[in-house]
């Protein structure tokens, strides 16, 4: 089933105490785009990019069957670009630069082929543009949605209407106090939930992640990692995981919802073990198979 993917594509520069990579194509679109596509072939992207992303920019994404025939290019600006500093614990990070270039009046258009989807998948943009692409989209099977402590904070009252239309909300553990005003995990799922999505997934980063659905609570492990080189996207990468699974099952069961969670988790460890997209742009259906395997056996008991 085609999943449509709304977002930002962006050149990151990216400094950890492991390393440095400039110029790295990155963006929450992008991300999603490229952790869904080894679970689909029928990914549809919408954006905007500026005259310095360049043909094998598209071609990376080309390579994974991502359709960009949504994808804006306007040549009079450039992509949007972010600069961050990780510190030791990589869960800390600085913001050095933020340029938003073409980025800051972006209006995205969905295309009529693309407003078919059965699948959609909302990447961190401003609340009201997420809004006014459900607005553009017939009767799409399952909407997920991300969003940043930058919008919780500056645009609550739009977030929440947008919340509304949900069906799965994703968001990492501040964010999740931040939105509920409320310091526990399992409070602020209950108060999110009242909100409008059924589903509710909240991110914690080396410790795993939380479903909260009408059928209770699962926690999945963090898995364990001797290198790791730069945590950005890695939450992005969660989301095309875990909505590329979903996007194969005949039937969204609750038992399928943990699994995406395990597959979203798969995907995400891969992403930290290199800069930018290098690892997940180059994966095999073999290797995230073994590694969705291996979360399972974390919690493994045998009677």
């Amino acid at each position: 089933m085609a999943i449509l993917i709304v977002g930002s594509l962006a050149f990151d520069d990216i400094e950890t105490p492991f390393g440095r990579s400039d110029n790295t194509l990155g963006g929450s679109s992008t991300y999603i785009a490229l952790s869904a596509s080894y679970f689909t072939d029928k990914i549809q992207m919408v954006g905007v990019v500026g005259s310095d992303f360049e043909k094998q920019h598209f071609d990376l994404l080309h390579s994974r069957g991502i359709d960009t025939k949504g994808v804006q290019k306007i040549e009079e600006g450039k992509t949007f670009r972010w600069a961050g500093r990780y510190h030791y614990d990589m869960n800390t990070r600085d913001t050095l630069d933020t340029q938003l270039n073409v980025f800051a009046d972006f209006d995205p258009v969905v295309p009529e082929p693309y407003r078919h989807a059965e699948f959609v998948c909302l990447g961190n943009i401003d609340p009201e543009l997420q809004l006014k692409v459900l607005g553009q989209i017939s009767k799409p099977k399952l909407v997920i949605l991300d969003t940043m402590n930058f919008w919780i904070e500056s645009k609550p009252e739009e977030l929440k209407k947008t919340l509304q239309h949900v069906d799965i909300f994703i968001l990492n553990d501040s964010e999740a106090r931040l939105l509920s005003g409320d310091p526990n995990l399992v409070k602020s799922a209950r108060i999110i939930r009242e909100m409008g999505p059924k589903t509710l997934i909240i991110k914690k980063g080396e410790h795993g992640a939380l479903l909260f659905t009408d059928n209770g609570i699962f926690v999945a492990p963090a898995f364990p990692l001797e290198s790791i080189y730069d945590p950005t996207g890695a939450g992005d990468t969660f989301a095309g995981g875990f909505i590329g699974h979903l996007s194969r099952c005949e039937t969204i069961t609750d038992v399928e919802m943990r699994r995406a969670v395990l597959y979203g988790s798969a995907m995400a460890s891969f992403c930290v073990e290199k800069f930018g997209t290098e690892k997940i742009a180059s994966l095999d259906l073999l290797e995230i198979e073994d590694r969705y395997q291996s979360f399972r056996e974390l919690s493994r008991i045998d009677e």
